[in-house]
């Protein structure tokens, strides 16, 4: 597939045609890395991580699992963020 960079006010600007956008799921707004390398261009949508609140985390817990028998050991380990 060919495109052609062009004019847009005193940026040069490339259109993607409908079809790449629904088949790469993108849409107006969507956020793009682009890397460059010799003569290769490589545009990667950058899809925003899923927010979970800690109910729906916790509603995946099994609350009646068996502890694991190195729980002391985990539970000796010393804070390395903001966990505490």
């Amino acid at each position: 597939m060919q495109i052609k960079i062009q004019q847009w006010g005193n940026s040069a600007a490339i259109r993607l045609p409908a079809a790449v956008l629904k088949q790469m799921r993108l849409g107006v707004g969507s956020t793009l890395s682009l890397d460059a390398a010799g003569e290769t261009l490589v545009l990667k949508p950058i899809r925003p991580r899923p927010k979970y609140t800690l109910e729906e985390l916790m509603a995946q817990c099994d609350l009646n699992a068996p502890e694991p028998e190195d729980m002391a050991e985990w539970n000796a380990m010393r804070a390395v963020g903001r966990e505490v």
